[in-house]
């Protein structure tokens, strides 16, 4: 009831406020978590080979203004959200595919409003987004509030969602996912991310590859002040090849890419290099038994 509340009162105020009050809180909990504030600046050293006082200052705010913004995104009128993003660059990659009678696959990092990349998407044509419940059980309302409207869709985190995604896939229409999240045990691979072995999903490379599929990424930039979103959609550099390991790596140095074009608006403070519990397991007695 509280976090409702809470998310309807602050989806009232203007982004503009939500971004300032953002900041503040990026600096709280940066304060705050001195474990947070470790992994933050880890990881952001680790990806760009040095240390950058701007830059890290710049992603502790982001962090909060990405938090603060949900309720907006989530909450208010659909059109409003989507008017919000005030430039559109690329978007005659999926006019292409869509004539070239292709599905698209969507992939987008957790960089800027990785939420309003598919509402931007969806006010235009039909979308499916993989589903993973909030692990807060009082967000699921909200958040399937914010997706759920308009053409797009959702498909669940399990087997039955994969399906449907690729039957979306196959049907010629558009299929959009975030690649960088820690996948469960059995559903990934070790793979380098800025150039340290990261568990990643493997499930972005097997839908690219679903034959006639075309593969554009996608991310919001959030400008200053509250002045709305650049919405950028951009081709691949590298050609996947088919197979499975290298396909991800591949998609791995994509989203590498993406993040360096904006690296103060990436999620630094995610946990990207964890282990799932059962690969933990694994890696011990792998240990123990070459022991």
């Amino acid at each position: 009831m509280l976090v409702d509340l809470s998310f309807r009162l602050l989806s009232r105020l203007p982004l503009s406020c939500l971004h300032r009050l953002g900041s503040w809180a990026g600096w709280l909990v940066y304060r705050a978590s001195p474990s947070y504030a470790r992994r933050l600046r880890e990881n952001l050293f680790n990806a760009l080979g040095r240390e950058d006082e701007g830059v890290l200052r710049a992603a502790i705010a982001e962090a909060g203004r990405q938090a603060l913004e949900l309720p907006w995104i989530w909450l208010r009128p659909a059109e409003e959200v989507v008017a919000a993003a005030v430039r559109t660059e690329g978007w005659e990659l999926v006019e292409q595919a869509r004539a070239d009678g292709a599905g698209i696959l969507f992939i987008t990092p957790h960089l800027g409003c990785f939420e309003i990349t598919a509402q931007c998407i969806a006010a235009k044509i039909p979308i499916t987004v993989l589903y993973r419940p909030p692990r807060k059980p009082e967000l699921q309302p909200l958040m399937e509030a914010g997706r759920a409207r308009g053409q797009m869709r959702t498909a669940p985190a399990d087997l039955s969602g994969v399906r449907k995604l690729v039957k979306t896939l196959r049907s010629q229409e558009a299929v959009g996912m975030l690649p960088d999240q820690v996948p469960g045990e059995g559903e990934g691979m070790w793979v380098p991310f800025f150039g340290k072995p990261a568990w990643t999903m493997t499930l972005a490379a097997r839908l690219a590859a679903v034959k006639g599929v075309r593969v554009i990424y996608t991310w919001a930039e959030r400008l200053p002040r509250g002045e709305g979103y650049v919405f950028r959609l951009q081709a691949p550099t590298e050609a996947l090849t088919g197979e499975l390991e290298a396909d991800v790596a591949i998609i791995n140095r994509e989203v590498e890419r993406i993040i360096l074009q904006c690296p103060q608006q990436y999620l630094w403070g995610y946990n990207r290099y964890k282990q799932p519990r059962g690969e933990r397991a694994a890696a011990a007695d792998s240990g123990e038994a070459g022991q």
